[in-house]
């Protein structure tokens, strides 16, 4: 059985625009594989930006099979204590909430952003590019 896997806003953001990486994305949903709604409202409002109307870019994303796991307590918690260990890194709440989904499942976490290999934080953290 394939270890638990979360995917960051940007994981998903690349296999829908059909950037670098995508096919390691399009593989995972294979297997289970969670998406936070913290980030689940990122890549909404991503697609909405780039011109998808609201109702397309909701189907887009919730058409992938992916588990989205509602933002816990106990998730915003950690979320936020992620802050100290990575404030200098520049993480954003979109990027603890992943982290935590990632921490609280023990899963891998699947990002564009290298930066997150630094952290330190327990998680394996595989980024796709």
């Amino acid at each position: 059985m394939p270890s638990p896997t979360v995917l960051d806003a940007s994981a998903i953001l690349a296999l829908i625009f059909e950037e670098p990486g995508r096919e390691v994305v399009a593989e995972l949903l294979n297997h289970p594989t969670a998406l936070s709604t913290v980030n689940l409202a990122e890549v909404h409002t991503k697609l909405i930006e780039r011109g998808t109307r609201s109702d397309q870019a909701w189907s887009n994303v919730n058409g992938l099979g992916i588990d989205i796991s509602p933002f816990s307590a106990a998730q915003a918690r950690v979320a936020a204590e992620l802050i100290a260990s990575t404030r200098p890194y520049g993480l954003s709440l979109g990027d603890r909430a992943c982290l935590a989904l990632a921490i609280e499942r023990k899963a891998k976490v699947y990002t564009t952003d290298r930066k997150w290999k630094e952290l330190g934080l327990g998680v394996e953290v595989e980024v796709i590019r």
